[in-house]
């Protein structure tokens, strides 16, 4: 069963509608029971594309890291992940239950929302027990949610294990920024 939460992006701002043609805050689930298994299972792999226009990506379906580097395009190169650190991430993942649906728009505050450029977006796939779990979400808000922040904590959290790796290391470094 797939569960689909498409959150609303427009929001009053100065007395003007905000109007957003894409799908972030999306939240697709097709775990019925919303538990996830104690014990990490065989098939346990993920990917999160994160950043501007998501040219960050951490893949462990296929065992490879890309870089944005922002002026010189993205580079990338093949990190795999020891059995401790997967394990050490699904357990972060069964802490804040990645399964469950989550809420990733903010409710506005007398009618508005706090929102900024540039933004980040987080796309998240994760495969447990051949069931596919999809989080979707925008860091455009001010204020993001409990539920953006625990996944914006666990992002963090593989990132910091991946840049440890020399093969991460080894990427060149960013040019230019974001405006």
């Amino acid at each position: 069963m797939i569960f689909l939460s498409i959150g609303l992006l427009g929001c009053q701002q100065n007395g003007k509608e905000k109007e957003s043609n894409n799908e972030i805050s999306k939240n697709v689930t097709s775990s019925p029971t919303k538990n996830m298994p104690k014990d990490m299972p065989s098939d346990f792999n993920f990917s999160i594309q994160s950043g501007v226009q998501k040219k960050n990506e951490i893949n462990t379906f296929e065992g490879t890291v890309t870089k944005d580097l922002i002026a010189d395009g993205t580079a990338t190169t093949e990190v795999i992940l020891t059995e401790e650190e997967m394990k050490a991430i699904y357990e972060k993942m069964q802490e804040i239950n990645i399964a469950e649906t989550k809420e990733f728009t903010p409710k506005p505050i007398n009618g508005a929302a706090c929102m900024q450029e540039p933004h980040g977006e987080d796309e998240w796939k994760i495969i447990i027990n051949g069931e596919t779990i999809s989080h979707l979400f925008s860091e455009e808000y001010c204020e993001p949610t409990n539920d953006a922040k625990q996944l914006i904590e666990l992002r963090n959290y593989v990132f910091n294990i991946i840049k440890s790796k020399s093969e991460y290391k080894s990427l060149p470094e960013s040019k230019g920024g974001y405006e």
